[in-house]
This record gives structure tokens, sequence and C-alpha cells, in this order.
């Protein structure tokens, strides 16, 4: 692994800052909301901070089984793009979405509770994207490397064996869904007791 990283360390230092600009871009768009989509997302988070705290109980399983299908068919889609090379640029154009999420997620909770909006991300946001996030990088520079792979020995030199860098392409796209496996059993079980402590500091907030 630490060879794969090495190899691929330009590409591995492009998807990160594509990211990181998405996160940038995701808290600066929380600012251009209007009053009354902001009046919407409060009522909706206020809601959801009552009912946790009024002891309401959440289907763990469900929301494990949610999780874990989003993330695969996150990983799912990249795997698919890396195959073609018209798919490259589709793979930049979803890290930078998962960054714009993951910054307006922050940036709204830590404008609208300040503080305790950022322990609140730190509790439900923070812990499973330490796996998640590197996992969906990981996978997009598998993919990039597999389609740049493809250019140069299928379309320049038509030559080249596709086999042991495709297995190789996806045997750590499955390796990455196995961590998120991983991220998807914290979000499901572990995520929402760490919410029910957070959650009656915030309550008051909201009336």
């Amino acid at each position: 692994m630490k060879q794969y990283m090495k190899d691929n360390l330009p590409l591995f230092i492009f998807v990160s800052v594509l990211f990181l600009i998405g996160v940038v871009f995701g808290a600066v768009m929380v600012n251009a909301l209007s009053l009354e989509q902001k009046q919407e997302m409060t009522r909706h988070l206020g809601s959801f901070f009552h009912e946790i705290n009024d002891g309401g109980e959440f289907d763990s399983r469900q929301s494990f089984v949610q999780s874990f299908g989003m993330h695969m068919k996150w990983i799912l889609l990249i795997w698919l793009f890396g195959l073609s090379v018209i798919g490259l640029p589709l793979i930049l154009v979803l890290d930078f979405l998962k960054g714009v999420l993951i910054g307006f997620t922050v940036g709204y909770l830590v404008g609208q509770m300040s503080w305790k909006g950022m322990l609140f991300a730190l509790v439900s946001v923070a812990p499973q994207n330490l796996i998640v996030i590197p996992a969906i990088l990981f996978c997009s520079v598998a993919a990039m490397s597999f389609s740049i792979y493809m250019i140069k020995n299928r379309f320049m030199s038509r030559n080249g064996n596709m086999y042991q860098p495709f297995m190789r392409f996806t045997t750590l796209t499955l390796l990455m869904g196995v961590f998120l496996l991983g991220a998807a059993l914290w979000e499901g079980y572990v995520s929402q007791l760490m919410m029910k402590w957070v959650t009656p500091m915030l309550v008051p907030l909201y009336g």
C-alpha cells in the first residue's frame, strides 16, 4: 500500500486538493441560502433534535443498511467511471461533490449553533468520514490510475496486459468497501448513541 501511494502520489495530492476545494465551496454555499431556506432547514433540524431528546428510537439496522448502500453506490460509480476514458472527469466531479456535501453540512451546523454545532458535527459527521473520505479518495486514485493506464497502453501503444491492473484496481475497490462497511456500522449503531449524548445541549436553541 505504501508503494502504491508513492507511485500515485501526484494523483493523491490532486484528488485531495480537489476534495478540499469542494469542502470550502460547500461551506461558502451556506451563506448563499435564502432566509426561507434557512428557516426551513432550522425547522427540520429542531424537529430532529426534539425527537432525539424526547427518547425517539431509530432503526439502527435500517440506518446501517442505508449508509452502507449509499457508500457502496458511491465507490461503485467511481469503479464504473474508471473503466472508461470518458469517466475520468466524472470521478473528479464525484470527489468535488463529496467535499461540497461535507463542507455544507459542517458549515451549516457551525453557522447555526457555533461551538455546539461543531460539537454535534464532531460526533455525527466526523467519525465515519475519517474512514469514508480516505476510502473514496483511494478508490478515485485507483480508478484514475487504471483509466490513465488504458489510455497509455490501449489507445496509444496498443499493447500491455490489462488483467493485472484491472484486478489490482478491483481488489483495492473491494478492500475500500470493507472499510466502508465499518464506517456504516459506526454510523448505524454508535453515532446515534453519541448524538443522544450531545442533543440535550442543542434542544434549548430551538425552543
